[in-house]
């Protein structure tokens, strides 16, 4: 059986934390930044945890795990 292939940009967007959780950075951050307050826009920088459910979902993109 051949090997199953890891999405590309899966490789560029997530990390696994050492206990399993998925780390992705938040979303609404391109454009149309005027709309949104400052509070807003400071508090979507870095990574986040991504819900339980969105993390297997990543996992499943992922057969093999992400490289650290």
């Amino acid at each position: 059986m051949p090997k199953m292939k890891t999405k590309s940009s899966v490789k560029k967007r997530f990390k696994i934390t050492a206990t399993g959780k998925v780390l992705g950075g938040p979303g609404k951050k391109r454009h149309n930044l005027s709309a949104r307050s400052s509070k807003v826009k400071r508090q979507n920088t870095g990574n986040q945890v991504l819900r339980h459910q969105d993390g297997l979902t990543v996992q499943q993109w992922t057969p093999y795990g992400l490289a650290r």
